[in-house]
């Protein structure tokens, strides 16, 4: 990939407010590992909270692919549940009150 092509593919990143999957579980992991040391937990610590391994913690932490039902234990050891499913519930009611014109 040339020097322009890089660029160009990160101006129209930015203008566009373009984002991708691994930033946004890269974002994840980085509010998972702020909200655990803010805690003082390790990740063993927390991993034996959730009953779930060291590792799945590390993979989470690292933006590696983790799975819904671990995101969601997670948001609920940390009291972020409620703000997940309010997002969740004012976009579907952000559908219903515009229906289609189709």
């Amino acid at each position: 990939m040339s020097k322009f092509t890089i660029f160009v593919y990160y101006n129209l990143h930015f203008m566009l407010d373009f984002i991708t999957i691994k930033e946004v579980k890269t974002n994840i992991g980085q509010w998972c590992r702020q909200m655990r040391k803010a805690q003082n937990l390790s990740k063993q610590e927390l991993a034996e909270e959730l009953d779930l391994s060291r590792f799945t913690i590390a993979k989470l932490e690292n933006g590696e692919n983790p799975t819904l039902d671990t995101l969601l234990k997670v948001l609920q050891y940390f009291d972020e549940m409620k703000s997940l499913n309010q997002f969740v519930m004012g976009k579907t009611n952000d559908l219903t009150d515009n229906p289609s014109m189709y």
